[in-house]
């Protein structure tokens, strides 16, 4: 059985006791409680999230193993490569974050997935992480095309540890461009690593990999300890930590 969470004072059971993976839960640690920025808080500093569908309660998890994305294990593909450099060339093309956070979590909510009935993303959810947004602790990577939003991705930051959360496209290649771009912010900033949560087919072909939740919980640790980011503006400079510069965003940038 897991713990039931009555009120905002009862604390986040101790990961271990999540449900283990013989279970029909893997990695569920407990159920209940009001989705706050509070409780939030409370959850992502123990590597803690919530994943529910409409009509059930809150639910807590805490899986082992933990996908990851290790920010300079990012394998940018020769075909991103040429896409990201079509795009910092191209007039009318930029990243930004957080210039539209309701529109972008609206959008991972709404966006259809592949083999996806419905969304995790329920009301409660944009609501709590909206909140949580307007107190500095979440924030949008957005892809714009002429002025219009084109894809994107939004995701929790603490101390030097982002959690990313959901993404989405309404043009080719949208999300993954807001993605490479927040593999250059954290790169520039210190960011280590990437929490990914579960492991997806999409996510290893971009470089993430699963870590031990102890391992997880040790390197969390030790980035919820860094001074946080300040500064949440994405400069085109940033592009050059993945090798681009003025000159290669002329060119075929190569393999």
């Amino acid at each position: 059985m897991i713990p039931w969470l009555r009120g905002p004072h009862d604390a986040l059971p101790d990961t271990r006791r999540a449900l283990g993976p013989d279970s029909e839960a893997p990695g569920l640690l407990a159920a209940g409680g009001e989705l706050t920025p509070q409780r939030l808080a409370e959850a992502y500093a123990k590597g803690v999230f919530p994943w529910y569908s409409q009509g059930q309660p809150v639910l807590w998890w805490s899986p082992d193993p933990r996908m990851v994305l290790f920010t300079d294990e990012f394998r940018l593909k020769r075909s991103l490569r040429k896409t990201i450099a079509k795009f910092i060339r191209t007039p009318g093309c930029e990243v930004r974050i957080d210039s539209a956070f309701r529109r972008v979590i609206t959008a991972c909510a709404g966006t259809p997935r592949e083999g996806q009935d419905g969304t995790w993303i329920v009301p409660e959810m944009v609501e709590a992480y909206s909140a949580w947004h307007r107190l500095g602790a979440v924030h949008s990577v957005e892809t714009w095309w002429d002025g219009e939003l084109a894809g994107g991705l939004y995701g929790v930051s603490l101390g030097r540890m982002f959690f990313g959360e959901s993404m989405f496209s309404h043009r080719t290649d949208a999300s993954k461009i807001a993605l490479a771009a927040l593999v250059c912010f954290c790169r520039a900033h210190g960011v280590a690593m990437i929490d990914c949560q579960q492991r997806t087919g999409h996510l290893a072909s971009l470089g993430g990999r699963e870590l031990p939740r102890a391992e997880f919980e040790r390197r969390l640790t030790l980035a919820l300890g860094a001074e946080p980011i300040r500064d949440w503006t994405y400069d085109a400079s940033q592009w050059r930590q993945l090798g681009f510069t003025g000159a290669d965003a002329e060119q075929d940038p190569g393999p």
